[in-house]
């Protein structure tokens, strides 16, 4: 898949929002000074798909505590969600899911699929009764029925876009 770089990113915060070693993304793209990226160039994360060839993406509204499922941008399902507390915000941006651990214990619930944002993940809950507030420490909660069936439906690699609300058309 391809990265596009934001400002301030690093190689090495990269490599640690994909979960890929700094010299396996540095082999995929030979052509780069891994000393100076600058916003707008392009990289290769390798091992995973390209986005743009995923049918599926993910949009999550926090305002609205929504999760939506699309296939080629049509809506298959809608989930509610928890979402990030005041002092711990759901991140707003554009990434993708780079891994997924069935099971992880604790208040992960039953499934965790890692974003391309280090330490975040849309995610099942051990505390049902959380869903529809904001009590996160950022992550995207569901219940794990949804987040199971969510997993066994999307990729790796696909497209998750996390909105601060749902725009009005």
């Amino acid at each position: 898949m391809n990265h596009i770089v934001k400002a301030g990113e690093t190689l090495s915060s990269i490599s640690s929002d994909y979960r890929t070693p700094i010299q396996v993304i540095i082999q995929a793209n030979p052509w780069i000074n891994p000393n100076m990226i600058v916003p707008g160039q392009s990289i290769i994360i390798p091992n995973l798909p390209d986005k743009e060839m995923i049918p599926y993406s993910i949009y999550v509204f926090i305002a609205e505590r929504q999760l939506e499922l699309r296939k080629n941008n049509v809506v298959q399902a809608t989930y509610p969600i928890a979402v990030g507390k005041m002092l711990s915000t759901t991140p707003v941006g554009d990434f993708v899911i780079v891994n997924r651990q069935p099971n992880p214990g604790g208040p992960y619930g039953t499934m965790w699929l890692s974003l391309s944002k280090k330490s975040y993940g849309i995610h099942g809950t051990n505390d049902p009764s959380s869903i529809g507030k904001a009590v996160s420490k950022g992550c995207i909660r569901m219940y794990n029925e949804h987040v199971n069936e969510l997993a066994r439906i999307v990729p790796n690699g696909t497209a998750v876009y996390i909105r601060p609300f749902r725009r009005m058309i």
